[in-house]
């Protein structure tokens, strides 16, 4: 049976995320995913000694892990007009004229910096993934499942000299408005306050 091309797939059925549950993505099919956010290093910056270092931990680092990972590098444009228009709105605070000059001359500093071209924010990401087979779907022996993949993997990512964190539910879910609403998420942004009452009628 052929689908009608004029219907346009809602964002849920693009995303497949059932809910957000405990700092876990639930997904369809008792598939569920936690994701870190993880600091980075320059590789080429290293010495030869360091690289070969560097090399052989994250070789072993690979060895160790519980599950296949998947690495998220994100790429962004970072909204310089917000920046400008907070850096006005700390202008209007000052009362002192040579503050105020600072100011303005920093600002044009900024503007002039980024005339013609985009400046790009990275971010960084490893996501765990946890297939359940039992049917009862305990949901605290799965979170024990993942929590303890987590420490394994945010220890190897330590040892690389690089820092991890695990995305909250409020984060997950800000993220994933960011990356299918890129246009909007600049004017309207998805408050915490949002996000919180969307986590009390629960997401799904």
């Amino acid at each position: 049976m052929l689908l009608n091309k004029s219907r346009k797939a809602s964002s849920r059925g693009q995303i497949q995320i059932k809910e957000v549950k405990d700092n876990i993505l639930v997904l369809p099919n008792n598939q569920y995913r936690l994701v870190i956010e993880t600091s980075s290093i320059n590789f080429e910056l290293k010495s030869e000694e360091e690289q070969d270092t560097l090399i052989d931990s994250f070789q072993s680092f690979l060895n160790a892990l519980p599950a296949p990972l998947q690495i998220v590098i994100r790429i962004r444009e970072i909204d310089i007009d917000a920046y400008i228009e907070q850096i006005a709105q700390n202008r209007s605070q000052e009362k002192d004229q040579v503050y105020k000059e600072q100011i303005d001359s920093y600002a044009a500093f900024i503007r002039k910096v980024v005339s013609g071209n985009k400046i790009l924010s990275r971010r960084f990401y490893v996501v765990i993934p946890y297939h359940s087979i039992d049917r009862k779907h305990d949901f605290s022996i799965i979170s024990e499942h993942l929590n303890l993949s987590r420490d394994i993997v945010l220890r190897g990512i330590e040892k690389l000299g690089m820092k991890g964190r695990q995305l909250n539910s409020i984060e997950l879910l800000d993220l994933f408005y960011s990356f299918y609403n890129q246009s909007s998420c600049k004017t309207q942004q998805l408050k915490g306050q949002t996000i919180e009452t969307i986590l009390q009628n629960t997401y799904a």
